[in-house]
């Protein structure tokens, strides 16, 4: 059985429940990221904040700019992070995550070993997996023969 620990990304990017909206902003666009895991001081997951959030928080703050300065500055992703949040262990199997995912309509798991993050799985990885598995099939395809119509026929 494959598991999630075999495909997932080790080591994601993180942020803390104090860091703020702007901080978020640029991680996601620096490191072409959707999802962040917000974690505490031990390392325990304690929320997730995704590329929509960050855009819906930012939407509301342009609303409310004060003297031309952005708030960005001043909103805690503890206040627009998702929480709790849906996570994975590292020995689930990659199909009955691949199922959840689909299930539910998230974009991400992270992934968890013994309450402590360890990885996030995505959306964006069982695409990976399809494309190579497609890939995979058609190279073991056998050749089509050019000739495959007969010398005598036309091709219409």
């Amino acid at each position: 059985m494959l598991t999630v620990a075999e495909i997932m990304t080790r080591e994601p990017y993180t942020l803390g429940p104090d860091d703020n909206l702007a901080t978020a902003r640029q991680l996601l666009a620096e490191h072409h990221i959707r999802h962040i895991p917000i974690v505490s001081s031990d390392g325990s997951l304690i929320g997730l904040v995704s590329q929509r959030d960050v855009l819906a928080a930012s939407d509301t703050s342009v609303l409310n700019r004060e003297g031309g300065g952005s708030r960005e500055n001043y909103v805690a992703l503890s206040s627009i992070m998702s929480s709790p949040v849906q996570s994975a262990d590292e020995s689930a199997s990659l199909r009955g995550t691949a199922l959840h995912l689909q299930k539910h309509k998230v974009g991400c798991l992270p992934v968890l070993r013994k309450g402590k993050l360890v990885g996030i799985i995505t959306d964006s990885d069982f695409v990976s997996i399809a494309i190579n598995l497609m890939e995979q099939l058609e190279s073991a395809e056998p050749e089509e023969e050019d000739d495959y119509y007969g010398e005598d026929e036309e091709i219409s």
